[in-house]
Parts: C-alpha cells; sequence; structure tokens
C-alpha cells in the first residue's frame, strides 16, 4: 500500500459538477474518493445515497471510500457495495454486533473500516482491530463540513496507531475533520496515513487542483 493517501471529501464539492470535480481531482493527484452518507438521524444532516455512489463510479477510477454515518448500516451494505464502494467503513455507536458487520462487509468483497466519534474511546474497537482493514478517527463532531479540528483528538490517533501497530495490523488509519496544511504535520507526527479533506480542497483559494496539490506536498514533505 502507499505510504499515505490523500481522500478528497465529496461533501464539499459542487454537485452541479460532480463528474468534473471528481476528474479534476483525480488528475490533481487524489488517491481515494471519500464520499460521506448521512441519514438525518445518527447525524444531523442527510447526504447522499447508493445512487450518488454509483454516480461516482462511473466519473472516477479511484477507490470510493464511503463512510456510513448511518443507522442501522448493515441493510444497506450490500447497496452501496454494488454501487461501487471500495470501503464501506461503519460507526462502532450504530452497530450492535460490529463484529458480523465487519464479516458482512468484507464478504461483499469490500474493504471494511470502523469509525470512533471524537467521544467514543478506542477500547470500544479493541475487540475488532485484528479484523479491519481501517480505522477512522473522526477529528470533528460528524455531520457537517468545515468544522474547526479538535486538537485534543490527536492523543487517541497516536492511541490507536499504537494499537495497531501492536497488532501488526496493516489497516489504514484514517482521519476526517478539519484536515488542512496546519494539521496534516502533527496528524502525521500521530501516525495517521490516510487524510479526508474537504474544504482545504474544494474551498481552495486558488481552485480545487491547487487544494489536492498542497496537501499532497504537504503529505511528502514531512
Amino acid at each position: 500500500m502507499n505510504a499515505r493517501v490523500l481522500a478528497p471529501s465529496i461533501l464539499s464539492a459542487d454537485f452541479t459538477h460532480l463528474g468534473a470535480d471528481l476528474a479534476a481531482c483525480e488528475a490533481a493527484g487524489a488517491d481515494w474518493i471519500h464520499v460521506d452518507v448521512m441519514d438525518g438521524h445518527f447525524v444531523p444532516n442527510m447526504t447522499l445515497g447508493p445512487l450518488v455512489v454509483a454516480a461516482c463510479r462511473r466519473a472516477t477510477s479511484l477507490p470510493l471510500d464511503v463512510h456510513l454515518m448511518i443507522e442501522k448500516p448493515e441493510n444497506m451494505l450490500e447497496a452501496f457495495a454494488q454501487a461501487g464502494a471500495s470501503r464501506l467503513t461503519v460507526h462502532v455507536e450504530t452497530c450492535p454486533h460490529l463484529h458480523r458487520t465487519i464479516q458482512q462487509i468484507q464478504a461483499l468483497g469490500v474493504k471494511a473500516g470502523v469509525t470512533l466519534n471524537p467521544s467514543t474511546p478506542l477500547v470500544m474497537i479493541k475487540e475488532v482491530l485484528v479484523y479491519v482493514d481501517l480505522v477512522l478517527i473522526m477529528t470533528v463532531n460528524p455531520g457537517f463540513g468545515g468544522q474547526k479540528f479538535i486538537p485534543e483528538m490527536l492523543s487517541k490517533v497516536s492511541e490507536t496507531r499504537r494499537a495497531l501497530d501492536e497488532l501488526g495490523s496493516q489497516a489504514w488509519l484514517e482521519v476526517d475533520g478539519g484536515v488542512s496544511e496546519k494539521t496534516i504535520p502533527d496528524l502525521l507526527k500521530a501516525g495517521a496515513n490516510a487524510f479526508v479533506a474537504g474544504n482545504a480542497i474544494f474551498n481552495h483559494p486558488q481552485g480545487l487542483t491547487a487544494g489536492v496539490e498542497s496537501l499532497q506536498a504537504v503529505l511528502a514533505h514531512y
């Protein structure tokens, strides 16, 4: 696997030009595309469904990193897998049978990830760390883009890195929320190697391409 990956979050994209934005992200050097799915129940916002994931799949060859911020995600796994998701990440807070849900995802031929909200401790996923392909640490409270990075999450990223290393796990350690040129160096030092960025890319003063290139430059520098 690559040492580090950048995943633009289409939550911040212009949906009237989504295909063009995805193509521009790919051309600029993005590694994955991050797709936030929200149900208006687990988080206070509603966004995308399998049809949008399928549209993204037609528009880009990059892996689709689909983050399910929804209640009862097990009911939607097959639909998102069929739509073209490369990874499906679920929240421990919504999965009473997390181990089974991870098995369901992997049985669909998709990489399985698990997510922690800022207030959820790492111990909540200790028993499944050995099985997952990705751990996502939320560095803002999920639901909306453009939020300020929560610095206290750096210690959780470090704790997760230690736990994965102790297991010999090759799972990605992903961070999402307030990821920018300013926060990436500390996140790298803490052990993250996959970075979701929305506002810093799609609302970059010099445009989307400059946003991707500037963040990739930071990832390459440190």
